[in-house]
């Protein structure tokens, strides 16, 4: 699971370093020291920011597109803003990726990156816009009152079929 928020720095090539906890999720457990990782990333359909996943995970999408009862509609805005503007990403032996400039202008990203866990795939934000966004996360949170243990018990609920 990718967890927590890192902030790096990005160089004026566009290269900045992977956390090391986040390559590891990415690999599927500890990295041999050389290794280079794969990963796919695109800009976010929700937010001023961009999602990166493991290759499998956008084969698991792709795969949930393929089911008959997809509205079209819908297969072919992911297909369109997902798959189409999606770039492959390899880390170099240190761990750093080089992020292209289109991507980078995406998500206004100049000096620093935060990056953001969202469980199965992790984002790449400006850390300034992550802070507001998270501000304002937090306050819609607080006044819907939600809670840890309700969304267990909703699941727990649902998963019995009640």
């Amino acid at each position: 699971m990718f967890l927590s928020t890192h902030t790096n720095k990005v160089d004026k090539k566009g290269r900045v370093s992977i956390p090391a906890s986040f390559r590891t999720t990415l690999y599927g457990g500890p990295v041999p020291p050389g290794t280079t990782i794969d990963m796919v990333i695109f800009p976010s359909l929700k937010a001023p920011a961009l999602d990166v996943a493991p290759r499998a995970y956008l084969t698991t999408l792709s795969e949930a597109l393929d089911n008959p009862n997809m509205p079209e509609d819908q297969r072919d805005l992911i297909e369109t803003a997902v798959f189409g503007r999606s770039v492959e990403l390899s880390t170099d032996s240190e761990g750093r990726i080089i992020l292209p400039a289109k991507l980078l202008d995406y998500a206004g990203i100049t000096e620093n990156i935060a990056f953001v866990g969202l469980r199965k795939i992790f984002q790449i934000w400006d850390p300034v816009k992550f802070e507001a966004h998270e501000k304002a996360t937090e306050a819609l949170a607080r006044a819907n009152s939600v809670s840890l243990s309700t969304i267990v018990a909703k699941a727990t609920a649902l998963a019995k079929g009640a």
